[in-house]
């Protein structure tokens, strides 16, 4: 093949959908285009005119309108246009100019055919009309099957399952003979609608537990209990649970919140098993489950500091084992909350009981499961209505400094911003909080907007968790009323710009200590979660996590068709991309941050950032239409 063959299928071997063709079908499309050549504002296809090649851009930009005149798309580098002519009667649909001076590359329609016909990939991004960014989104998810592998296909064995009467000695018995770990101790009856089920005979049985063969060293041989002791009587009251058709993923992240080993799986109410987390051990090797019991086996503050290191040894495994953004942002929350709670937990035994009840509350990314390798502390302390500053509040700072300093240690920075609950502001009874959260939507000064940002990302870590429920319902019960709110939060979602300049060019950051770099998260992934989560407050959503809140966002009228799905797939690219940055300036022993240099990323994965930049720009853009500044206050 001759030089000029080999550019043309090395270049288009960058860009889907013809990234993933063998290299026959590659050879075969540079073997056979054709070249041209058009000026700036010069017709490319012409309405109804007969096409029979598919047009790829080698350089240069297009746009592509309706019948109407409207514009549909505008396309770069890389990009292909025509398909739905060859697909359908090889009349243009969709006529095409070019807005610069532009190289294209025309494909025939019989290498297209052949390519449709051998390569499904390929058929399926032609057909379904595949924008890359989806793709690329698409393809990070398929790449492990975690999330898609149902935990059922973990199930071997049906449960051993005992009535609550039973004594210890012959549930143990069953448990051995079935050489099993636990068993699910169940009641006759319907109590609880969530845990009743129907037997085979139509006979209706309540769940009420699980008693594993740790349970029994400590609950049963260790508190010296008598063999006829009933099971009932030494069951947890905590039970945790999974159905059947939740993925391996959602169960391991289920074991490692709620600190469990053992999860009983259900089809429906059913009981149809229990996994033990060895079962996902051995079908996923990640080494975060490892390190989270590591993390509630340490008896100290400094313990707990030295594992710091095994956080980012985990991170980059995750990421080099293909783990999407939502896997290594749950994970890497996972990680972090378990670490706040084991810090709360030596706490408490260092300082005693806490005089009156209390919620510890994350914010942030934390909050919405989307932690990365590089983070700081937003938290806070909910207390009771009991709580009494001059007789309570010298145990919950120490509580609070405690946490907070251990956190530091094991590589969780303090919030430059104070927002920790070492911040008397941020350490207050409920009440409070209700007054706090209602003030901020009933006048969004630009204080106030900026703690609505931060505090409306929020969940209990630790304790009380009704507390945090509580304003979470207050949230979604106020803010889709509150107009003034919306619109005060939309302008304030605009603050942040992707760096897109004019003509489809990035802005580079100029600050003297990242020149000529673009910071993701700043440009990138925390205007796509204001965005979100403005759409979300409007919709009474109840969801922390980005991806959540689209899928309620898009359940109402508040996006067009469609928009939701590609919020999705850009979000996702710029978190991966942030991500990977990050793993490879750990691998090459740099400190890691959230700056990439445009120049540094391969042309593929440039253009499609460029893509998820402008899904970014038009939402933003959206926005302030969407959510109007009402003409005067409501009900004044």
């Amino acid at each position: 093949m001759d030089v000029e063959l080999l550019e043309i299928r090395q270049h288009m071997g960058q860009f889907p959908p013809f990234d993933g063709l063998s290299d026959e079908l590659l050879d075969a499309i540079a073997e056979q285009v054709e070249v041209s050549y058009f000026k700036t504002d010069s017709d490319i296809l012409t309405l109804n005119d007969t096409l029979n090649e598919l047009c790829y851009i080698r350089s240069g930009a297009v746009e592509v309108y309706r019948r109407q005149g409207e514009l549909y798309n505008r396309l770069g580098e890389g990009d292909i246009f025509g398909h739905f002519s060859l697909l359908r009667n090889h009349k243009v649909r969709f006529p095409a100019k070019a807005i610069e001076d532009t190289l294209i590359y025309f494909i025939p329609d019989a290498v297209f055919q052949r390519l449709c016909e051998e390569d499904d990939d390929f058929a399926d991004f032609v057909e379904l009309e595949r924008p890359r960014l989806e793709t690329a989104a698409e393809q990070q998810k398929k790449s492990n099957d975690m999330m898609v592998t149902r935990i059922r296909k973990l199930v071997t064995r049906y449960p051993v399952m005992v009535e609550s009467t039973t004594s210890v000695q012959q549930a143990a018995k069953q448990i051995s003979d079935a050489q099993a770990s636990a068993v699910l101790v169940i009641n006759e009856g319907s109590d609880n609608p969530r845990y009743s089920f129907q037997d085979s005979e139509g006979k209706t049985w309540q769940m009420c537990g699980i008693l594993t063969d740790s349970d029994f060293r400590t609950r049963v041989v260790a508190e010296g209990l008598s063999p006829t002791t009933a099971i009932g009587d030494v069951i947890s009251e905590r039970l945790i649970t999974i159905q059947s058709d939740a993925t391996v993923y959602e169960a391991m992240l289920t074991m490692l919140r709620s600190n469990v080993h053992h999860l009983p799986v259900l089809y429906r109410q059913r009981p149809v098993g229990v996994v033990h987390l060895s079962d996902i051990i051995r079908y996923e090797t990640h080494s975060g489950l490892y390190l989270v019991s590591n993390i509630f086996n340490q008896s100290s503050a400094q313990g707990l500091a030295k594992l710091a290191p095994d956080v980012r040894a985990a991170f980059v495994r995750m990421v080099q084992e293909g783990a999407n953004s939502q896997m290594v942002g749950s994970a890497l929350s996972t990680i972090g909350r378990s670490f706040t709670r084991r810090l709360l937990e030596l706490a408490e035994d260092t300082l005693g009981p806490p005089p009156v009840p209390y919620c510890y509350m994350v914010n942030g990314s934390m909050a919405r499961n989307e932690q990365s390798i590089v983070t700081d502390q937003d938290n806070a302390l909910i207390l009771s209505d009991d709580f009494v500053p001059e007789e309570h509040d010298e145990y919950f700072h120490a509580l609070a400094a405690f946490v907070s300093d251990g956190l530091a240690a094991c590589g969780y920075t303090y919030c430059k911003g104070d927002v920790m609950a070492i911040n008397r502001q941020w350490r207050q009874p409920l009440s409070v909080w209700k007054r706090y959260f209602h003030d901020w939507m009933a006048n969004p000064t630009p204080e106030k907007l900026l703690h609505s940002s931060i505090f409306f990302d929020l969940d209990s870590i630790y304790g009380e968790d009704l507390f945090v429920e509580t304003l979470q319902d207050l949230i979604a019960q106020t803010a889709p009323k509150s107009p003034l709110f919306l619109a005060a939060m939309a302008r304030n979602a605009l603050n942040r710009t992707p760096p897109l300049g004019f003509f489809r060019t990035f802005v580079m950051e100029k600050d003297g200590k990242h020149n000529n770099s673009i910071n993701l998260k700043r440009r990138g992934t925390a205007p796509m979660v204001d965005l979100i989560r403005v759409h979300a407050l409007a919709c009474g959503s109840k969801a922390q996590n980005s991806f959540q809140r689209l899928d309620d966002i898009s359940k109402t009228q508040l996006l067009a068709t469609g928009v939701s799905d590609k919020l999705n797939y850009a979000f996702e690219f710029l978190c991966m991309s942030r991500i990977r940055h990050q793993m490879i300036d750990l691998q090459e022993e740099r400190e890691p941050d959230n700056n990439i240099e445009p120049e540094n990323v391969e042309d593929s994965e440039r253009h499609t950032l460029k893509d998820a930049f402008q899904v970014l720009s038009n939402a933003q853009k959206f926005l302030k239409f969407r959510y109007p500044v009402p003409t005067q206050r409501q009900g004044r």
